[in-house]
């Protein structure tokens, strides 16, 4: 089925009935997609300087009440235990369950934190004529674990997770200008060619999401990644955090447009 033009309300209902477990990218033309954290609230006060301290790798769209499962600004009538594809839950850094719901788990002391996704890039990408490779494979977007530190913030800190998406040598600077009009979905690439000047060995071998075909004239281009705080969690290893499962996504009510400069 093509979620491509229908409105988000309507395909996080159909999330929310399981009839949709699959990840997100193409979903909702227009509409911002973001990654989520849960935290107990006894880390979210850190959690929350460690995204103003790493904003492109942590873009923030909204911080829910304590305990509450709804959203004030960035979606109507959501829950955030129910609205998204598949779940990840870690305990004490390992990953112990992948849910289409976690309603089961919820306590009344979680902050949910909402956080750009670049997902919400890829149309003004499509629009300005730049190739999208995992969408015209039909696959998930590969995203790979680097070698550059994230800036430290009370318990928080880790390694960088970045998202690649093979671009025509002679569209790079469309598709960085393109991008870097949406710094609140990551923004601009954070780096441009030789992956293993970023620590990343293969290119080939995602540490998340599927590799993607390179094509002769293409290079590879990195921007930074929503599931950099996955990586920050097994680092700080906190006795429990829920996050999206990579490339399923919370997909919001407001438009990609707003959130350009």
């Amino acid at each position: 089925m093509d979620y491509s033009n229908m409105k988000p309300c309507d395909v996080r209902a159909l999330i929310r009935k399981g009839k949709i477990t699959h990840q997100t990218s193409g979903m909702c033309n227009g509409y911002a997609q973001a990654n989520l954290v849960i935290l107990p609230r006894e880390l979210a006060y850190e959690f929350l300087l460690f995204t103003q301290r790493n904003p492109k790798s942590c873009p923030v769209l909204e911080v829910s009440d304590v305990g509450s499962r709804e959203l004030k600004y960035i979606a109507k009538n959501a829950d955030i235990a129910r609205d998204i594809p598949k779940y990840r839950v870690y305990e004490n850094g390992v990953l112990t369950g992948e849910y289409d719901s976690v309603e089961h788990l919820w306590r009344d002391d979680f902050v949910s934190f909402l956080i750009g996704c670049s997902f919400s890039f890829e149309g003004a990408l499509l629009e300005a004529g730049v190739p999208v490779r995992h969408i015209e494979e039909g696959c998930n977007v590969p995203m790979y674990l680097t070698n550059i530190d994230c800036e430290e913030a009370g318990r928080f800190h880790g390694k960088m997770v970045v998202s690649m998406r093979p671009i025509p040598y002679s569209q790079i600077v469309t598709a960085t200008t393109v991008t870097a009009a949406v710094p609140r979905v990551h923004g601009s690439p954070i780096h441009i060619g030789d992956p293993s000047v970023i620590g990343i060995k293969d290119i080939n071998k995602p540490d998340f999401g599927d590799a993607v075909t390179i094509n002769k004239g293409e290079v590879p281009v990195f921007w930074c990644c929503g599931v950099t705080p996955q990586s920050v969690v097994m680092s700080v290893k906190p006795p429990i955090a829920i996050t999206h499962a990579p490339g399923h996504m919370f997909i919001t009510d407001i438009t990609n447009v707003s959130l350009r400069v």
